[in-house]
């Protein structure tokens, strides 16, 4: 397989991951091609990164040993048409079109080539995404590896089976539209509470920050690390209750099935 890596869409996800690879020192910009139906896209990416940009799908295919699909899934299958034919068996082709699977992905490729599907999110953009990774059978351990090693330059990846993405989109895809709203409910309340507006956000989304990374780096139970914010009859454990009274923790459950299930019904 050649050391080269071509993006097939150079929109935010696609630009994210460029610059994650290349900040890991994974891939050099001479190794980075990139194509964009947008010449201004395109040149952007040029001019900013240095990756490598080329005219046409096919001489991005031509020239990379791994491909990404980075194209939204209603824009896939014409991508699909046009490289049909033109991968082998030696490349990867990896896909982050939501919603897509790896069998549709196979009935628009022909051959026993190597697919892998991914779930990244946005927080890639500043280098904290959490991607969930999974592959067809033609794709060996190290090439799983390879991936995860990919899609960690920007965060954290992980390969799960594929029956699991539905419940990756419903936590970690759609979960950062459930953090902001969590973290504008916050700074709201501090502003309600006589906080300029601008440390509200500071101090609410800080919070949140640090909260997610006690959970990452103690690998305490979440709950243990909630009791240990609680002390008997203070302030911690009264704005508990009034979330427990409000049904907090079961909202979180039905969104994040109703998200799942969604996603299933998309790839229907």
């Amino acid at each position: 397989m050649k050391k080269t890596i071509g993006f097939i869409g150079g929109g935010n996800m696609g630009r994210a991951m460029m610059a994650g690879l290349l900040k890991s020192g994974q891939y050099q910009p001479t190794e980075v091609y990139v194509f964009d139906p947008s010449v201004k896209v395109r040149k952007h990416l040029e001019d900013t990164l240095g990756v490598q940009p080329t005219t046409t799908v096919e001489d991005l295919v031509d020239n990379a040993g791994i491909i990404v699909l980075a194209v939204k899934p209603q824009v896939l299958n014409q991508v699909l048409a046009k490289i049909n034919g033109r991968v082998n068996e030696q490349q990867l082709v990896i896909s982050i079109a939501a919603g897509v699977t790896l069998a549709q992905l196979a009935a628009g490729l022909t051959g026993r080539l190597k697919l892998i599907r991914v779930m990244p999110n946005t927080p890639a953009l500043v280098g904290a995404g959490m991607a969930a990774i999974a592959t067809n059978e033609n794709v060996d351990e190290q090439e799983k590896q390879l991936a995860v090693t990919l899609f960690s330059s920007f965060g954290l990846a992980k390969v799960v089976p594929e029956h699991l993405i539905d419940a990756v989109v419903g936590v970690s895809g759609s979960g950062p539209a459930y953090v902001y709203l969590f973290i504008e409910a916050l700074a709201d309340s501090a502003v309600l509470e006589g906080m300029p507006r601008k440390d509200a956000y500071e101090f609410a989304a800080q919070t949140v920050l640090g909260s997610a990374k006690m959970v990452l780096e103690t690998r305490e139970h979440p709950g243990n690390l909630k009791d240990m914010v609680c002390s008997p009859a203070g302030t911690t454990i009264t704005g508990v209750r009034v979330l427990e009274t409000g049904g907090f923790r079961g909202l979180v459950m039905d969104t994040v099935h109703a998200v799942a299930e969604k996603n299933r019904q998309m790839a229907e």
